[in-house]
């Protein structure tokens, strides 16, 4: 995340900030609603999903009744499923 933000912030520090955490607070519909994010089609698991905020992925999984952020990466980067 730090990385995200420090990137974002070379242009504007304001949509850094923004950017963050809307990242941070994206997961918190999760909590009802775990399913809402689509399976990763890279992945093929049910299990495996991501939601995504502006250009961003926030990649999570559901073990029974937990949720697990695996990953969050760019949009436009290539997904390993290997990574994660």
């Amino acid at each position: 995340m730090e990385a995200i933000g420090e990137f974002i912030a070379r242009d504007s520090e304001f949509y850094a900030e923004s950017t963050i955490q809307k990242i941070f607070e994206a997961p918190q519909s999760l909590i009802q609603h775990p399913k809402i994010g689509r399976v990763v089609p890279e992945v093929g698991d049910e299990s495996i999903r991501e939601l995504f905020v502006f250009q961003y992925r926030i990649v999570y999984e559901i073990k029974a009744n937990e949720i697990h952020i695996l990953t969050v990466i760019h949009g436009k980067r290539m997904f390993d499923k290997e990574k994660i």
